[in-house]
């Protein structure tokens, strides 16, 4: 008999224990960023997670049991998935909870942000960033272009609201800032786009980054990037989501800008950047 088929016998309390447990003992490495709770029972359920696009979308939950993958769960349907909880394959191991659409053909497009924003009409590229929706569209004259999710700031490190642009960009940035867990390099920011500096001289960007399916950054915007993952934790051994790198090519790339040299570089005229809302709450 497993340990969880005794604690069913046990009674609710152990049932609680051993969910517990098993989120302890198969919860991933290395967190998303230094000072990171991933332990929180509360974020270890995504279907506590409130997006308003989702509001009146039928799904249900799905405990994730031992050796069970997005992959091995919903075949060539994962991305659907993670895209749906904001969620990376890194970051979906057994003991948590995440989103699952009753109708998988009602999320083949989804996207929580309008397919026409007024305010971007006037623009040739216009980047708006819902954090009620840890969503990220790409704006070309008021049409939505295309649009993944982000992983915003986390409570206590908001990301700024307002219109802003992007002023920098470095295609191989390094947080300055903040270590990996292991201490022994920066923080990798791949794909960087510097879009705000505070008065006490932070500067914020978007950038790539893990997604646990929570705002959990310290203010910048991170979007999904298994190509650095690969390289930084050898882990997925073949990278299927790029977003960062698509934002990076569409707003300031080579086809932008004539250098690009994999340093920081200053621009005078990258698109302008709008962050609006807050951050989804749990239920």
């Amino acid at each position: 008999m497993t340990k969880l088929q005794k604690a069913f016998r046990a009674g609710p309390v152990f049932i609680a224990l051993s969910i517990i447990s098993t989120a302890i003992l198969y919860s991933p490495s290395k967190t998303a960023e230094p000072g990171a709770n991933p332990l929180d029972p509360a974020k270890e359920d995504l279907s506590r997670v409130e997006y308003p696009s989702q509001k009146n979308m039928k799904w249900h939950g799905r405990f994730i049991r031992p050796n069970e993958t997005l992959e091995s769960m919903f075949g060539r349907d994962w991305q659907l998935v993670a895209r749906f909880n904001r969620v990376d394959r890194r970051h979906v191991y057994p003991g948590m909870t995440i989103k699952v659409p009753d109708n998988m053909d009602e999320i083949r497009n989804y996207s929580p942000l309008p397919l026409f924003y007024e305010p971007a009409k006037r623009h040739e590229k216009y980047i708006l960033i819902s954090m009620n929706e840890q969503w990220l569209g790409a704006y070309e004259f008021g049409k939505l272009k295309f649009s993944n999710p982000a992983a915003t700031g986390r409570p206590g490190f908001e990301t700024p609201t307002g219109l802003f642009r992007i002023t920098a960009r470095d295609r191989h940035h390094t947080s300055s800032l903040y270590k990996t867990d292991d201490d022994e390099e920066q923080y990798p920011m791949d794909n960087a786009m510097q879009f705000y500096i505070a008065p006490d001289n932070v500067a914020y960007w978007l950038h790539a980054r893990d997604l646990p399916g929570r705002p959990a950054s310290h203010g910048c915007i991170g979007l999904f990037d298994e190509v650095m993952q690969n390289r930084m934790f050898d882990t997925p051994e073949e990278p299927v989501l790029k977003d960062s790198q698509r934002l990076y090519a569409w707003a300031v790339g080579e086809d932008e800008y004539e250098d690009d040299p994999g340093n920081l570089e200053e621009l005078e005229d990258g698109p302008v950047v709008e962050v609006i809302g807050q951050n989804p709450v749990y239920r």
